[in-house]
């Protein structure tokens, strides 16, 4: 078994992992990164590129249940399930209704809130001092809806969101075309949400830092984690290239850390996974200023350095069975209808990827174990890139010891279940290089 020399090993090559460990680059920790593919290959490379700090509300809510039988037999619905997945994911949709409770909710919200209102504001200071700040526009996102009768739907969402300081803007139809030119006169309004931003290419964004981070000393194995286990002066890893012995472990493996931590911890985390679509149109690059939504539709349009990129629904098959591109291709008929000109479909390409999600809708940032030594950074579902981030500085204080700036209460472990008392911990014992 070989004993790494390494303040902590991140399992992970995605937004969520590479965004920690250049963080913890930065302040001097040696860093080890697994990740069994190339970096920013499963859903950090093909997200929506929103930065979504208006999204604070659960995906848990009654409109689910309405909308049951329709997901069962619509396969291009925005919202689906695949019927032959239901035995597997029965658990997890027993505990998103049990979410769906009033208090539930609002503690689901709150949560969702206090992760997305630092979020801009870390991306930006992370990105200035990686130097990357191009890579983000902050020019805000439009929420637009195109009948009379979806009016009163928008504005009653405008009041939901402002009674949880969210700061939305209504635009009337005058107003929103001179600001944004291309779409169609059948557009009636929107809401404008300035605290928003957009990233030009997320690709590019993940793999930037991680380039850096190597630069700055972070080594990296292209290993697969089996599994280990916890012992009271570090953590076994179980890889596809042997044993690691390691002080301390991340796991920020996305939809795939549910069996790592139940493996490591014996702990069992309600984690499923959200398939997301998107479908990348080349020739379409000065289309939008910024990234735009439909209410009635569910899906979003966002510029970017490569052209426009059409992304959304949610999808419920699991991890392995293979994508149905047809929910891809059918983002284009969704996105001609906001427009006064057809989109040049040329060499468009889809993409399938697979998000994190807790029936709650918050993710998981804890450390649990001997000493804190497990920590964990996963189940963003849809807002990875957005939380990647103020996640980062999260985990900082964490392994360093020192008290958050934000009370990560709402994002333990504890709160799927009482923890066993080997995994309990004092904040103060977690030092630097324990």
């Amino acid at each position: 078994m070989q004993d790494l020399n390494h303040d902590l090993v991140v399992i992970g090559g995605g937004i969520i992992g590479v965004t920690c460990a250049w963080q913890l680059i930065q302040k001097g920790y040696k860093v080890l990164l697994l990740e069994k593919d190339d970096i920013g290959q499963g859903a950090s490379f093909g997200n929506a590129g929103h930065i979504a700090t208006e999204q604070v509300l659960p995906l848990a809510s009654p409109a689910i249940l309405r909308q049951l039988p329709r997901m069962l037999l619509d396969p291009q619905g925005p919202l689906r399930l695949d019927w032959r997945y239901l035995p597997q994911i029965a658990p997890w949709l027993l505990k998103l209704v049990a979410n769906m409770r009033p208090q539930a909710q609002r503690n689901s919200s709150a949560g969702l809130r206090l992760l997305n209102e630092a979020s801009l504001s870390a991306w930006q200071k992370l990105l200035q001092q990686a130097g990357l700040s191009k890579l983000l526009k902050a020019d805000g996102s439009l929420l637009v809806c195109e009948s009379e009768s979806a009016f009163d739907d928008l504005y009653q969402h405008q009041r939901v969101l402002e009674a949880l300081g969210v700061t939305a803007e209504s635009w009337p139809g005058q107003h929103l075309h001179q600001q944004v030119s291309g779409l169609t006169p059948k557009i009636k309004g929107g809401l404008f949400f300035p605290d928003t931003a957009h990233v030009i290419d997320p690709y590019q964004l993940v793999v930037k830092l991680f380039k850096q981070a190597i630069a700055a000393g972070m080594e990296q194995l292209q290993a697969e984690v089996h599994g280990g286990r916890c012992l009271d002066n570090g953590i076994e890893l179980n890889t596809s290239k042997g044993k690691l012995f390691a002080k301390r472990v991340l796991v920020a493996s996305g939809a795939w850390s549910a069996p790592l931590v139940k493996e490591l911890a014996g702990i069992k985390v309600p984690l499923d996974t959200e398939r997301g679509y998107h479908l990348m149109l080349p020739s379409e690059t000065h289309r939008l200023p910024m990234a735009v939504s439909s209410l009635e539709r569910k899906f979003i349009m966002t510029p970017m350095e490569a052209g426009l990129r059409l992304a959304g629904t949610v999808e419920f098959a699991g991890l392995e069975r293979a994508p149905d591109y047809r929910r891809a291709q059918g983002l284009v008929r969704h996105a001609d209808a906001l427009f006064s000109q057809p989109l040049d479909i040329k060499d468009a390409t889809p993409w399938m990827g697979c998000r994190p999600s807790l029936p709650d809708s918050l993710p998981v940032i804890d450390r649990v174990g001997p000493q804190g030594r497990l920590l964990l950074a996963f189940g963003h579902h849809h807002l990875g890139l957005t939380q990647a981030a103020v996640t980062a500085q999260l985990m900082l204080s964490l392994v360093s010891g020192t008290p958050p700036e934000l009370d990560i209460t709402p994002f333990r472990l504890a709160r799927f279940g009482q923890l066993p008392p080997s995994h309990t911990f004092n904040n103060s014992v977690c030092l630097p290089g324990s």
